[in-house]
Parts: structure tokens; C-alpha cells; sequence
């Protein structure tokens, strides 16, 4: 049986992701019983008044307050005096905030994803359907400035699904990545779909996991240590960059940006794909 705080922690993030994922799948997921879930939803909630007046805010500021100018709004407007901590939880709870929340890694979803990174259902075989992606360094030699690209790439045609660039090598970055993959493949039946990735921290993620699962992607990972487990992706970042930082005179971090959003266009519109081994 789970302890009451693990529980209230998964019941959290269902309350966040409500309007985002189907409960049920969130449910199942997370291993928790549809009427826990509702047993809990339909208790009276000592923040909700609270959260209203927060919401408010928050959309009236197009959600880009943090919980500290949030504090700082509620006192200004409603003269409304709450403990900037309060304010960070309740955000934290109802999931209003200006960026993805920091992902729930308690101990039992911990073990879970331990557990799950053992499976690699690829197995090297990239003449397969599928979907493989990574997150690479775009670094400026010359000052040592970088930027991240992250991009899922599809087996079967050997084409780029969706990339994104961004100066923060965060959870954010993959998850954007994921959802625009899944958007540009609306049309396509991505039940059974195998993705695959090493194991880093934002492919373990509670929120990467529920979004792959809710669409019913499998999930599959690298062995520590074997790059060659995704050998595709990592030769495909390879011949990115030696067709563009190494090809050019690179002289800015926003001009290496540019370079790679032309070599993208390039490289699904024009360039001869990578043979298949």
C-alpha cells in the first residue's frame, strides 16, 4: 500500500496535468485507482479560493508571472497578503507557471524509471519504424558560447520529425521537442511507435513518460555508456555540425543558430538521406 504522501503526490500531478492528458491514462501510469483520484478530487480543497484569485493573475499577466511577482500582484491589486511560499505551492499544485515545473522524482517513481531504463527495445536495429532522439551541444569554438539542439528523427525515412534550439539544456527542451513531433505526425497512428534515447535525466522525466504513454508510444532506452545504441541520431548530429560549424566562418552563437535552422530545411528538402546499415 502507498504511504499518504506518495499518494498525494501523484494526485498532484493529475491535478496539474488534468487538462492536458486523459485521467485515466495519467491513472494508470502513475498506478493509482480512478476513484482515489476522485475520491480526492471531489474533497473540499482548503486552497481553492486561493488558487481562483491566482489564476486570474496569472492569465491577466498572459502566464508569465513567477510566484514571486505573483506575491508581490496579489498584495498590489487585491491587497491580498500571502507568504510567497503558500503562493510558490499552490502554482506548484494546479501547475500555473511561466515554464514546465521541475518533474516529481520522489524514491517509488525513482526505482520505476530505474527499472524502466533497463529496456531497450530498439536493439540496434535501425532498419526498423521508429523514432530515435538526442540532445547535442552547439558550441562556439572560439569563446566556448553554446546553445542545445534537440531532435527526434524518424528510421523509416530518414527524416528529421521535429527539432528545437534552445540555451537551456532543460526538460522543457524535450518536451517541446516530443509534442511538436507528435503534432507533425497527427495523421500517423503512433500507437506501438518505438522511441528511443540514451538515459538522460529529461528522457526519465514523470512528464516525458505520460505524454509517450498517453499517445501510446513505447519508450526504450540506450545501455549506459553505449552510444552505439543510438548510433543513427548520434551521426546524424555529427554531420550537422561538420557541414556547418566546420564548413563556415562561424563568427556569432546566433549565426551558428541560423546555420543550423537553414542546414535543417536543407537536409529533409534536398540532401541525399543516410543509407541504412
Amino acid at each position: 500500500m502507498l504511504e499518504g504522501g506518495q499518494t498525494r503526490e501523484k494526485i498532484a500531478f493529475i491535478t496539474r496535468y488534468r487538462n492536458k492528458y486523459r485521467i485515466k491514462t495519467m491513472c494508470e501510469v502513475l498506478e493509482i485507482s480512478l476513484s482515489t483520484y476522485y475520491k480526492y478530487r471531489n474533497t473540499v480543497d482548503p486552497d481553492y479560493q486561493d488558487y481562483l484569485i491566482i489564476k486570474k493573475v496569472f492569465n491577466t499577466h498572459k502566464k508569465t508571472l513567477g510566484y514571486r511577482r505573483m506575491t508581490d500582484e496579489l498584495r498590489k491589486t487585491y491587497g491580498l497578503i500571502m507568504n510567497h511560499k503558500k503562493v510558490l505551492r499552490i502554482m506548484n499544485k494546479y501547475g500555473e507557471q511561466a515554464k514546465y515545473i521541475k518533474d516529481l522524482k520522489p524514491n517509488y517513481m525513482k526505482k520505476r524509471f530505474e527499472e524502466q531504463a533497463q529496456l531497450n527495445h530498439l536493439k540496434r536495429n535501425f532498419n526498423q519504424a521508429g523514432w530515435v532522439t538526442d540532445i547535442t551541444y552547439l558550441t562556439l569554438q572560439r569563446n566556448g558560447k553554446r546553445a542545445y539542439l534537440s531532435t527526434i528523427f524518424d528510421l523509416e525515412t530518414r527524416n528529421w520529425i521535429s527539432y528545437k534550439i534552445s540555451y537551456r539544456n532543460d526538460n522543457e527542451l524535450v518536451i517541446d521537442t516530443l509534442m511538436e513531433a507528435i503534432e507533425n505526425s497527427k495523421e500517423k497512428d503512433l500507437n506501438g511507435l518505438v522511441l528511443h534515447s540514451d538515459q538522460g535525466f529529461q528522457y526519465l522525466s514523470t512528464e516525458y513518460k505520460v505524454i509517450c504513454e498517453s499517445n501510446g508510444i513505447i519508450i526504450s532506452y540506450s545501455r549506459k555508456g553505449n552510444p552505439l545504441d543510438n548510433a543513427v541520431i548520434e551521426s546524424f548530429h555529427s554531420i550537422l555540425k561538420k557541414e556547418t560549424l566546420y564548413n563556415n566562418h562561424i563568427t556569432s552563437l546566433d549565426e551558428y543558430i541560423q546555420l543550423v535552422h537553414e542546414w535543417m530545411f536543407y537536409y529533409n528538402t534536398y540532401r541525399p538521406r543516410l543509407q541504412k546499415k
